[in-house]
């Protein structure tokens, strides 16, 4: 393992979990953030710890394939959700874990939210599934929440909240608050009535476009 990497990751994952914090995408110590090391270790969240207070060398390092970690704290009780998503989708170095309120109001229906918006299709990649209930740390969650991500970068988690994913951290937030962003929105359209849905055949123009061609890329 590359230290100096491990060191890099620790400080984005207590970056972005004060950040989730601040933004009101959690509250008290729910929630979980993680970033990829390589392709055996990861940094995850602290169990049970106030973000607000958190530093770089709390960030747990974990051993995705045998699940052990180092040192005295131990890791959020998400590992095996976050050890899974990284472990099987390559392209992702980042994840976040919430239980924002608009998001977990949707989820609680166990239904996903169809797909309506630009920058929802552009950065979740389309509909959002609903991973049916499973209990918190399991591998049966870590399974549900994979299949439910298939294709996705975003999903929510029935009667529990969502998960958003990123090719780095900061593209993980993003997709966390967009996704909460989407859930008010279908909130909202209830009451309006008469959705009309992106086609798949835009939300796959859409997806590209972000992947391959947004911002300043050459």
């Amino acid at each position: 393992m590359d230290m100096q990497k491990a060191k890099q990751v620790q400080q984005e994952v207590c970056d972005t979990a004060k950040a989730m914090a601040d933004s009101g995408l959690t509250a008290g110590t729910w929630g979980n953030i993680s970033g990829r090391i390589d392709d055996t270790y990861m940094v995850i969240t602290p169990s049970g710890m106030d973000y607000s207070k958190l530093n770089p060398d709390q960030m747990v390092i974990v051993n995705m394939k045998t699940e052990e970690y180092e040192g005295n704290l131990k890791p959020s009780i998400e590992v095996p959700l976050h050890a899974k998503l990284l472990l099987t989708r390559p392209e992702v170095n980042g994840i976040v874990h919430t239980h924002s309120s608009k998001a977990l109001a949707v989820a609680v229906t166990r239904k996903g939210i169809p797909p309506i918006c630009d920058d929802q299709v552009s950065i979740l990649g389309g509909d959002v599934r609903c991973a049916p209930y499973t209990f918190p740390g399991t591998p049966s969650m870590a399974d549900t929440v994979a299949e439910a991500l298939l294709g996705r970068m975003g999903a929510l988690i029935a009667n529990h909240g969502s998960i958003a994913m990123g090719r780095n951290l900061r593209e993980a937030l993003i997709a966390a608050t967009v996704l909460e962003k989407t859930a008010q929105i279908w909130i909202d359209v209830q009451a309006l009535g008469n959705a009309e849905m992106i086609s798949d055949e835009d939300c796959a123009k859409f997806y590209d476009f972000f992947m391959n061609k947004y911002g300043q890329k050459k």
